[in-house]
């Protein structure tokens, strides 16, 4: 994969957003201004999440209960399915998926969070799977309400699922976003809209599936996740990934 600072993307330009995007501010103060240093890797970062793998239950998947309080979250329940592909298409199996999310009223539990939005005392809004041996996560959760942001006047978030994916070594942790379709919010947003093409946003938003969505208890959306290559996911850059909302 090819960095080069200024426009440049990090690799195919037709993917991947620029760590410098002008609209979303805050990639005014954290892109790179000098040329990046290959820094030799450590052995810890060499190898995987370790214990974090086997710590994983089932019960991690269904972000509806799993604040343990004994209530259930509010919002619409949502399935959340697909498959980690590889550049062939070939799945990707024992992938850690983390995943974190706004309430359904557009809310985190956060510190840095203070906008009236009422929180869920029944909703963490974060959960964990592994990848089976077909590539597949699951998760139930509910779906996430929009929320400002204050990238600008008037900004609102559209609704969206983050997703961090680990492969077998630290570095090789992966993060991007999820969109619903037929959002009015996407063309409004800087996020959204720093993936290059119409064709890269496109791979971010997932789609309905009704063979998914279970009868009288939650819809069904599929979203597959291309690791590299010309059908790649679009993924957030390294000095972006915390600052992301």
């Amino acid at each position: 994969m090819v960095t080069t600072i200024g426009t440049i993307i990090r690799g195919n330009r037709d993917v991947f957003p620029p760590y410098l995007y002008e609209a979303y501010r805050s990639t005014v103060k954290r892109a790179p201004g000098m040329p990046l240093v290959d820094v030799p890797l450590t052995l810890s970062e060499m190898t995987g999440p370790g214990p974090v793998i086997s710590a994983v239950t089932p019960e991690d998947a269904d972000l509806t209960t799993n604040a343990g309080t004994g209530g259930e979250a509010i919002g619409q329940r949502i399935i959340v399915t697909g498959r980690v592909l590889d550049e062939r298409g070939a799945p990707v199996p024992k992938t850690l998926v983390e995943v974190w999310q706004a309430n359904a009223a557009g809310r985190y539990i956060h510190r840095s969070d203070q906008w009236p939005g009422p929180l869920d005392p029944n909703f963490l809004g974060i959960g964990r799977c592994l990848t089976d041996e077909a590539g597949v996560y699951r998760f139930l959760t509910i779906r996430p309400g929009a929320y400002p942001w204050k990238n600008h006047p008037n900004a609102w978030r559209p609704a969206h699922i983050h997703f961090s994916l680990f492969g077998p070594s630290t570095v090789s942790r992966l993060i991007t976003q999820m969109y619903f379709p037929d959002d009015p919010l996407h063309a409004l947003d800087p996020i959204f809209n720093s993936v290059p093409t119409e064709e890269g946003r496109r791979r971010l938003i997932a789609t309905y599936a009704h063979d998914v969505t279970q009868p009288e208890w939650a819809l069904g959306w599929r979203w597959d996740i291309v690791l590299r290559g010309a059908q790649a996911t679009p993924f957030e850059a390294q000095t972006q990934q915390e600052g992301a909302r």
